[in-house]
């Protein structure tokens, strides 16, 4: 599967407007962490990791600050999780995840996405059945049968590994996110992980193509235009991107 994974999730922040609303939806997203599950990093996991992502992201610690102060202070906003399935331009297969506090404004939102573009929202389960929930890791390197051995030795359920063009992918149960790191930060002390996510890795591929390309381009950016919108995965292959 190599590197194919990137393709599967809307990518994002490419001007100040969109780095804007990144940093909004970290900030939402770890203020939920924090009221629900602490604010200490050090005996909240969840949190712990989405600090990671978001710095890795290039979100200013003082956004990451303000959200896990406000959580400390009680009140505030309640936000829902909330999950749409459905078939994207060019049959593609999509899950799309939201926090909200609003459901009524975010159904309309994401349904807008859809009908815009000639897509079709679907039932629950009607997508992710076709989706691996999984942890991923990225780093670099060319040995990937040392790296299998390690990650064997600490018994680490390991669902793929590959390397291409000098990166190393590692795929495991999603369960098993935080003893994968810790095997490899114990083998590779001065490792650097490019990628160390929890997300959904698509099963199969649905080339998308001619005019269904401006389409499924129009369907990503308004999704993204939605400040409900969290994260965005699919199945689709552009036609003609690597």
């Amino acid at each position: 599967m190599g590197r194919s994974f990137e393709n599967r999730k809307a990518s994002m922040a490419k001007t100040q407007g969109a780095k804007t609303k990144v940093y909004s939806k970290y900030g939402k997203e770890i203020y939920v962490c924090a009221k629900n599950g602490g604010g200490d990093p050090d005996s909240n996991l969840a949190l712990r990791q989405l600090i990671t992502k978001a710095k890795k992201d290039q979100v200013p610690t003082h956004v990451i600050d303000k959200a896990i102060d406000k959580a400390a202070g009680g009140g505030g906003e309640d936000y829902e999780n909330t999950r749409y399935e459905g078939f994207g331009p060019g049959g593609c297969m999509v899950i799309i995840d939201c926090l909200t506090d609003n459901t009524n404004r975010t159904i309309k939102d994401v349904r807008q996405a859809f009908t815009k573009t000639d897509s079709k929202i679907g039932a629950p389960g009607s997508a992710i059945h076709m989706f691996d929930h999984q942890a991923v890791f990225q780093f670099e390197g060319e040995d990937e049968e040392a790296v299998l051995e390690a990650l064997m030795m600490a018994d680490v359920d390991v669902a793929d590994i590959e390397c291409e063009d000098g990166i190393i992918t590692v795929l495991a149960a999603h369960t098993e996110f935080f003893k994968t790191k810790t095997a490899l930060n114990e083998t590779y002390p001065d490792l650097e992980l490019k990628v160390e996510e929890i997300t959904y890795v698509p099963q199969t591929s649905v080339t998308v193509t001619g005019d269904d390309i401006p389409l499924f381009e129009k369907f990503l950016n308004m999704l993204d235009d939605s400040d409900d919108v969290q994260e965005v995965y699919h199945n689709a292959t552009v036609e003609g991107e690597a």
